[in-house]
């Protein structure tokens, strides 16, 4: 009887392995249809910066899977192994496994975490935000200020602004100087085109990235700002260098400017506001925004 209850027991727990395997697989499958035709932007990068993020993170899941995938499969052998129905698994805890079973338990781990460390530490330097990205194009300096809710950017060289909308020509380098005005820290993100920075009040945060394929991309905060942070996006739009002049010549031609009075305007909170183009920006604005924080932050303004 005793015989039959413990193959009964091998059968059920065979089973369950069976029944697990098939969900993983289930899974697996469900995401990749899932993603397959989607924009999934952190995997899918428009630019410079983003191509060689994507690269690193790749990178780094086949690292932490080559050391995950071994130890699962590990720890379910042996918690199936040594079940209690299992009379045949002899365990003795007093047992010693010798010197270079200890040492591989140390030294695997060790390796695959110096190992990481040899892929992400030269990254992070090389991705640096503030370093410039060399190219033959003169590079084009936006400035950026985080509202409740909404996203300004200053385009000082065409003396032009939007809200919630930036423009901005393919294959040149571009130089986002990062502030806030009267709102919470903001992460300030285009996942296809590189990774977040903060904007913050008294400071600003200098992000470099470089558009290599046409196209709309979206942009947005990545953490709560309050009750209007659902709509604190934007739409980030790559193209050719005539195109961008062309859009720069329209957004001249706006009825609006951005005179200190509308700024004070847009300073008031609101929610999902409309994309919007300014033909005139005053000139001191960015600076004059962070001189209202000088007396208690290092703003870190350029002379």
């Amino acid at each position: 009887m005793s015989k039959h209850v413990g193959k009964g027991h091998i059968f059920l727990h065979r089973l369950k392995f069976g029944i697990s395997a098939f969900i993983v697989l289930e899974l697996i499958i469900f995401v990749v249809v899932l993603l397959s035709g989607k924009n999934f932007a952190v995997l899918n990068p428009k630019g410079f910066i983003a191509s060689a993020q994507s690269n690193v993170i790749l990178l780094s899941a086949a690292i932490l899977f080559t050391i995950a995938i071994p130890t699962l499969v590990i720890l379910y052998f042996v918690a199936w192994k040594y079940r209690e129905t299992n009379t045949h698994a002899e365990y003795d805890p007093q047992e010693n496994h010798g010197k270079m079973f200890d040492f591989g338990i140390w030294a695997i781990p060790s390796f695959f975490m110096l190992l990481m460390a040899f892929v992400m530490i030269p990254a992070t330097h090389r991705l640096d935000p503030r370093q410039q990205i060399s190219s033959y194009n003169k590079p084009l300096t936006i400035q950026v200020i985080a509202m409740r809710w909404k996203w300004v950017f200053l385009y000082p060289d065409q003396n032009i602004a939007t809200v919630n909308f930036v423009q901005i020509p393919t294959d040149t380098p571009v130089e986002f100087e990062l502030s806030a005005d009267e709102s919470p820290m903001s992460s300030f993100w285009i996942p296809n085109l590189g990774g977040q920075l903060y904007a913050m009040t008294g400071h600003v945060n200098t992000l470099h990235l470089l558009a290599d394929k046409p196209g709309d991309y979206a942009g947005s905060t990545a953490e709560l700002t309050g009750a209007g942070f659902s709509g604190m996006k934007f739409v980030a739009r790559a193209s050719s260098q005539d195109n961008f002049d062309s859009w720069v010549n329209e957004a001249k031609n706006s009825p609006s400017a951005l005179t200190s009075e509308e700024y004070a305007h847009l300073l008031k909170p609101s929610e999902h506001n409309a994309a919007t183009l300014y033909a005139k920006t005053d000139p001191e604005l960015f600076s004059t925004m962070l001189a209202k924080y000088a007396g208690s932050h290092d703003h870190g303004m350029h002379e």
